[in-house]
């Protein structure tokens, strides 16, 4: 079993989620960050739970849902551990939000 990483830029996402929802309530910004993390628990026991992200298929991201957003991540080679490497809401493009952040071409 392998274990679940957050990358600094997905934890900077998780951040920003909950500045912008705190703006209206603290705790329900606190209640949601809690569950959206949790909904990644499973990635360690089931790594290929989540499905390829479809505009980014050529680099083998995968990615969970919850609620609106898209938990971008990836396999670590070798160790079985899992690396979350984006929050984005499903509202954004893809491609613009995750291309322009990791400079991919």
């Amino acid at each position: 079993m392998g274990k679940v990483k957050w990358t600094e830029k997905a934890s900077s996402n998780l951040q920003a989620i909950h500045d912008y929802i705190a703006k209206d309530s603290k705790t329900y910004a606190a209640r949601f960050i809690k569950s959206l993390i949790r909904a990644t628990t499973k990635l360690a026991q089931m790594p290929r739970c989540g499905r390829i992200v479809p505009e980014l298929e050529e680099y083998g991201f995968r990615e969970v849902i919850f609620q609106n957003y898209r938990i971008v991540y990836r396999l670590v080679e070798g160790c079985g551990d899992v690396e979350i490497l984006a929050v984005v809401h499903s509202a954004r493009e893809m491609n613009k939000a995750v291309r322009k952040e990791w400079e991919l071409n």
